[in-house]
Parts: structure tokens; C-alpha cells; sequence
């Protein structure tokens, strides 16, 4: 079984480090004016990946925060995976070659499922969807609307192609403490073959020790933000719960 993975999150909204509450722009909390500096720190701390969001990109359907996401780049070792507002081959592409490990396709996962297809057979290994849900549906455009689709229903269409990770955010529970949604991550991982990541809703300690019980060490990895900043969460104590197990 392979090691499950911690995934620090910086998000980037104006060139700076914060954190969300329940996916609301307007509920920004600045952790750190440089996120390069903190992508940094976070490598130090022991983490091996590293987990950026572009929340203007996803916002606005094209990258925003680029110059701050080729400073991370310069300032880490470890590979970093960026989702927001990437909406093309193109974007892809161009994203790859500065040297992230991988792509998260959020939007046009949902728009465009083709192109998700296609972008894993030119990239292997460097694509993976993220699934943002809403009272169990698919949100998309930076957690803005809604759609009809079940999460496990847009998953599915991903069998096979070769996605790399599934990231799936519960938004309801997103940067608000209360604990990952643990039943509809773990229905989403019993229906698909293709690795899935928590996220939304790390709270503590509690989290990292669910994730090593015998039903959720088939998912990958979680996602850890604002309960690392806020102190909740001791890098080392949750780094060495993973190890142990």
C-alpha cells in the first residue's frame, strides 16, 4: 500500500496566501503575503507535495496568479499540483512545462469531459479532476453554480482514461473546521478505481487518524488548510500518525 500523502494547501487570491470559508471570495483570511515563502516553510516542515489553488483563475475561467505560482515553483523541491481556471490544452501545456506536476481539471471536467480524456492520454500521470460538490452535486466556475451531475456519476465518466487523482472537496464543510465529509469520500472511492483525495473540512488530528483506519487507506491523500495555519494541526505529529501507519 502506498504512503498516504498530506497535501499542504496554499491558495492564491491577488498574489497572496489564504484561506476560504465555505468557498466565499468575499471570506478571505490572509495567512501569508508570500507563497512562495510559505510553499517554502511547508517543504521544510517535512510535507513532500504541495497543493496550490489560482481562486481568481477559478473564479474568472483563465490563470490569474501566475507570477506567484512560478515563485512557489522556484521556491520548492516538492511537486506541486495547481487547479484554477485551467480551461485548455493550451493552459495545460503551458502549465506542465514550467514544471508542475500535475494539472487539476475542475470546470471543464464537467463542460468538457473530452478534453480531460485527451489531456490524459498527451499528459499520463499529469492530470487529475477535481470534483467540487455541493449538497452532493457537482459545483463548478469557482464553486459559483451548481449543476445537475452526481459526483459519482462525473467520476465514472473518467474510468479508464488515466486521471491521475480525484480531488474531491465537499464545499459545505470547506475551511469551516467541522471534519472531512468521511461517508461521501469513501462512497466516491468504493465506485471508482481512480485514487481519490479529501479534501474540505480537515479539522484536526481526529482527520489524519480516520484516514489510516482499514476502510479509507484506499484514498490517496487528504488536503490540510486552514487547521495547519490556524496551529490545529502539528506538521510533525500528523506527518509521523501517516508514517506510523
Amino acid at each position: 500500500m502506498e504512503a498516504l500523502i498530506l497535501f499542504p494547501a496554499i491558495d492564491l487570491k491577488d498574489g497572496k496566501c489564504v484561506r476560504l470559508k465555505l468557498g466565499d471570495m468575499a471570506q478571505a483570511t490572509v495567512y501569508n503575503e508570500s507563497p512562495a515563502t510559505q510553499a517554502l516553510a511547508f517543504e521544510q516542515q517535512g510535507f513532500k507535495w504541495l497543493h496550490v489553488v489560482d481562486l481568481n483563475g477559478a473564479f474568472e475561467g483563465h490563470s490569474v496568479n501566475g507570477a506567484a505560482v512560478d515563485a512557489i515553483l522556484r521556491a520548492t523541491k516538492n511537486p506541486v499540483q495547481l487547479g484554477g481556471g485551467i480551461r485548455t490544452l493550451e493552459h495545460i501545456e503551458s502549465w506542465l512545462s514550467k514544471g508542475l506536476a500535475r494539472v487539476i481539471l475542475g470546470t471543464v471536467a464537467v463542460r468538457n469531459p473530452a478534453l480531460v480524456i485527451e489531456a490524459c492520454k498527451k499528459f499520463p500521470g499529469k492530470v487529475a479532476v477535481g470534483i467540487d460538490a455541493k449538497g452532493g452535486k457537482v459545483a463548478v466556475e469557482g464553486w459559483a453554480e451548481a449543476s445537475s451531475l452526481g459526483v459519482i456519476e462525473l467520476a465514472k465518466k473518467f474510468e479508464g482514461a488515466g486521471v491521475a487523482a480525484i480531488i474531491y472537496t465537499d464545499i459545505d464543510r470547506d475551511g469551516i473546521l467541522t471534519g472531512i465529509n468521511w461517508p461521501a469520500t469513501l462512497a466516491l472511492a468504493d465506485a471508482v478505481s481512480i485514487p481519490v483525495i479529501a479534501s474540505g473540512g480537515l479539522a484536526s488530528l481526529d482527520d489524519i487518524r480516520r484516514m489510516t483506519q482499514p476502510d479509507a487507506r484506499k484514498l490517496a491523500g487528504a488536503i490540510t488548510g486552514r487547521a495547519l495555519y490556524d496551529g490545529r494541526i502539528k506538521p510533525d505529529e500528523a506527518l509521523s500518525i501517516l508514517r506510523a501507519a
